[in-house]
């Protein structure tokens, strides 16, 4: 009786070690399987988003196409009479003492000059360059006579991204006096204004 029993154990161990090495080969067939298929589906992810892209990419170069061949408003299209559409501006300044104009408004304001013409090898005009802006300065001839006033009821607005307080205190350690010490303006500028030599009045403003 005891030896029956004995035998059966030992099947049943037997039977248990078996399904542990079936189970383990099983496990480890998975194991090696589940790099495969996490890659496979990297690779399927990869796909559609080059796929998506390149779909992307077709569909706006139509609409550039197409943009491109859309007819364009024309002269006729506007609003008639037509608005004035200006670029640029500057002014042209007539002055007393052309050298002693230019040497304000390049050493106290910081101009730079640009092209110049003469007459008999006498300076005659001077385009000076501030940024983007451009201003010109022409000798007067005195036609009109000596005694003509400038510059009364004139006044030339400037914008900068430039420091106000350190554009002002440049014109005074240049020894000029200013006409209106900076000062912040209720529509949100900050401004200071300097008179050249002639009188014309220049506002150089953050604000503008």
């Amino acid at each position: 009786m005891a030896g029956k029993k004995g035998k059966k154990a030992k099947k049943a161990e037997k039977k248990a070690r078996k399904a542990a090495k079936k189970a383990a080969k099983k496990a480890a067939k998975l194991a090696q399987k589940a790099p495969r298929k996490v890659e496979k589906a990297q690779r399927k992810a990869t796909r559609k988003v080059e796929k998506a892209a390149k779909k992307a990419t077709r569909k706006a170069s139509k609409a550039t196409r197409k943009a491109s061949k859309a007819p364009k408003a024309s002269f006729q299209d506007r609003k008639q009479p037509e608005s004035l559409r200006l670029r640029t501006a500057g002014p042209s300044l007539t002055v007393n003492d052309i050298q002693k104009s230019l040497a304000f408004y390049r050493d106290v304001l910081g101009f730079v000059p640009k092209d110049s013409w003469e007459e008999d090898g006498a300076l005659k005009g001077m385009e000076l360059l501030a940024g983007s802006v451009r201003f010109w300065l022409s000798q007067d001839d005195f036609k009109k006579g000596h005694d003509r006033v400038k510059g009364l009821g004139f006044r030339m607005y400037c914008g900068t991204t430039q420091n106000i307080d350190a554009l002002a205190a440049r014109v005074r350690g240049a020894g000029v006096e200013l006409a209106e010490e900076p000062k912040d303006q209720s529509w949100g500028g900050r401004d200071f204004a300097v008179r050249d030599p002639d009188g014309f009045l220049i506002s150089i403003s953050s604000g503008l």
